[in-house]
């Protein structure tokens, strides 16, 4: 397999040569050009075509935002930024460059740069470069049986690529949209608040973070509620916790755990829905959902910046619907509106 051709973006030197020594050390990466400002990597992206981008938001002249703007209309190419996140400021600027078309953010280091560091970012570029494939069947039918009862709340996991597709989904949902949403992705500390101010800016109803013990809101009080940074979300008692358990799939909070508990709690009167992202966290969760009877969707291949979890929810047979992005708003609101002809006694 020919080695994936990158594009450094990056206006110090000193970082640009590590960055271009760390790619050089993995034999999957040639280092085809270097810019150390947005209008040199336009330049560049369009005369080699590199199969993807790395680059820090902070440069000289035109911004990290713009170049990631231009380069996605005039020169499509996988984008990874990244920069620090030491302010919602700095957050919600990252968030930008992610919507304008950046596939992926990773954080920049503060001093040097370290060789955790350098792994976690040729791993996310390769994923990035190379998201997976397989084939999906493009129609999955629902049982004709659900609901059995009213759906009660929408579950919802995200990880690669899951900020700009939440936002998608949150600014399509009516104002009226008669569910709380509870939402796990994979974000560090420094990156939670800016998301929940970001995501605010874009629906007509509350974003926050969950509270430790509060009771699950109830219908016709919609709201989207996000789980910490470095905690689980669970439902127990019909009540939200956070939970400093272990990491499942090397993540906290995980979409697994969430899925888990409401579908012990709640069972058919969920809708979940799992999003673009990077492994397998919330395949299973997803699974034991639907055999309790939940409403199961996931996003399609196409609209994914990574297939990573929803293809795994697929495999195992948890999706009753494979949905493009542009669609997902439209079918929750018509799910979570669904009632059944007679309740179940």
């Amino acid at each position: 397999m020919p080695a994936l051709r990158v594009l450094i973006v990056e206006d110090s030197v000193t970082i640009r040569r590590r960055l271009a020594d760390a790619f050089s050390d993995d034999p999957s990466f040639t280092v085809v050009g270097e810019a150390g400002d947005g209008e040199r990597a336009l330049e560049l992206c369009r005369q080699l075509r590199p199969d993807v981008v790395t680059m820090d938001l902070m440069l000289p002249g035109m911004n990290g935002v713009e170049v990631t703007r231009r380069i996605m209309t005039h020169c499509p190419t996988p984008i990874v930024v990244f920069s620090g996140m030491e302010n919602r400021t700095m957050g919600l600027y990252l968030l930008d460059a992610l919507t304008a078309g950046a596939v992926d953010a990773v954080e920049k280091p503060t001093r040097y740069l370290t060789s955790e560091w350098a792994g976690e970012l040729l791993m996310r570029v390769k994923q990035a470069a190379r998201s997976s494939a397989a084939h999906v069947p493009e129609h999955l039918k629902p049982e004709p049986t659900w609901p059995v009862h009213p759906p009660r709340v929408v579950v919802m996991g995200a990880s690669t690529g899951g900020p700009a597709a939440v936002r998608t989904i949150v600014q399509h949902l009516p104002a009226d949209f008669p569910l709380p949403i509870l939402l796990v992705m994979h974000l560090s500390e420094q990156f939670e608040a800016s998301m929940v101010d970001w995501l605010a800016k874009s629906t007509a109803f509350p974003v926050r973070h969950v509270m430790d013990g509060e009771p699950l809101p109830q219908v016709g009080r919609p709201q989207l509620i996000l789980a910490r940074a470095n905690r689980h979300l669970v439902m127990r008692e019909g009540r939200l916790w956070l939970s400093a358990e272990e990491e499942r799939h090397s993540s906290r909070p995980s979409v697994d755990v969430l899925f888990e508990s409401v579908a012990r709690e709640l069972g058919s009167r969920t809708i979940a829905c799992l999003l673009t992202g990077m492994g397998r966290d919330g395949a299973e969760g997803m699974h034991i959902l639907r055999r309790a009877g939940a409403m199961t969707l996931a996003q399609d291949e196409a609209s994914c910046v990574v297939f990573g979890m929803p293809l795994e929810a697929i495999r195992l047979g948890a999706v009753r619907h494979v949905l493009p992005l542009n669609d997902i708003a439209a079918w929750l609101d018509g799910f979570a509106r669904r009632r059944p002809k007679a309740d179940a006694s």
